[in-house]
């Protein structure tokens, strides 16, 4: 959900750093492996976004407060929606901020978002089969109460494991958050309880698997990291660029080779940054910085991953962290 503080901020950095991020070189892959713009007047805050492996080529969205429970189906080639699908057998969604796709092309929704401090006593979670055919229609879903087994927490990031079908979620917190483990299967008749795992270091706004399972990315504002996933021993391996602004979204492309990080906002740009760790080093995606807002990554602010001056960034930074005292939750 956007905030003062967040749409301040992505004003700033938007102004001071003006670069774009770095795109595909246009060779082979899955449509809209270079990028795109997602053109739909009607989404104005995507909040997530999930590759589907169905319809290769098209990426799942949604804005996270809309007039009612719906995706959108838009086509990576010409950043038009092809489909939009209405989810029935739910109640009416309440702060909606992350997408994924498990085993079987089930979709997974996460009605996850509390950053208004309201402090839900609980979330929800959908399940639905990804429609075969796209076109606009409703879908069933299944609707899963879940509470996290330290008390309420804000999140915008959920990971569905695309071998097992397990579903993580990683609480939004600026000092670094928690990985959050589900049930092994979730339950439609009682009260998921996801439990804390391990510390994930940074302010997260979304995060996603790699088509294998086998790593996955987290990002920010400011910036990401991306962890091996080691049989959910995660490790840290390095730092993602991502675009600065009000960043909201990421996934890989089906055939692992790219991560697709969006924005909100009326014609959000979706960048591309090759897969991190491909030659066993950090992204170098050179679009953002390798920093990131809750400033829990000793690494701080990368020099060679930063296309601007010295001046701008310190500058930029310093409001930034401004605003974020002016602005900070209760």
């Amino acid at each position: 959900m956007r905030r003062p503080f967040a749409l301040l901020a992505s004003a700033l950095l938007v102004g001071a750093f003006a670069v774009p991020a770095s795109a595909a070189d246009g060779g082979e892959g899955p449509a809209g492996s270079d990028g795109f713009t997602i053109k739909d007047p009607r989404i104005t805050e995507s909040s997530g976004l999930a590759a589907s492996r169905l319809h290769p080529g098209i990426y799942w969205t949604h804005n996270d407060q809309d007039t009612g429970p719906y995706l959108y189906a838009v086509d990576g080639a010409t950043g038009e929606t092809v489909a939009r699908v209405a989810l029935s057998g739910v109640g009416t969604p309440r702060d909606v901020e992350a997408i994924g796709i498990g085993p079987g092309n089930k979709i997974f929704v996460g009605d996850i978002g509390d950053n208004d401090g309201v402090t839900w006593p609980y979330v929800w979670i959908y399940e639905l089969p990804e429609p075969t055919e796209l076109k606009d229609q409703t879908v069933k879903a299944t609707q899963y109460v879940v509470k996290y087994a330290d008390g309420s927490r804000d999140a915008e990031s959920m990971l569905v494991h695309p071998r097992t079908g397990r579903v993580y979620l990683i609480d939004k917190n600026e000092d670094g958050g928690h990985l959050y483990e589900g049930p092994a299967k979730l339950s439609s008749s009682g009260t998921n309880v996801f439990k804390p795992t391990v510390p994930v270091d940074l302010w997260a706004t979304d995060a996603a698997f790699s088509p294998d399972g086998e790593q996955f990315a987290v990002r920010g504002y400011l910036g990401g990291i991306w962890y091996d996933w080691n049989g959910g021993k995660i490790q840290r391996k390095g730092r993602i660029g991502v675009p600065l602004g009000q960043g909201e979204s990421a996934t890989y492309t089906t055939d692992g080779k790219k991560l697709l990080l969006g924005m909100e906002g009326v014609n959000s740009p979706v960048k591309a940054e090759d897969v991190p760790g491909q030659d066993g080093g950090d992204s170098g995606g050179g679009s953002g910085s390798g920093s990131h807002a809750s400033g829990a990554d000793s690494g701080g602010p990368g020099g060679d991953t930063l296309k601007v001056g010295a001046v701008g960034l310190l500058v930029a930074l310093a409001a930034l962290f401004g605003l974020r005292r002016v602005f900070r939750r209760r």
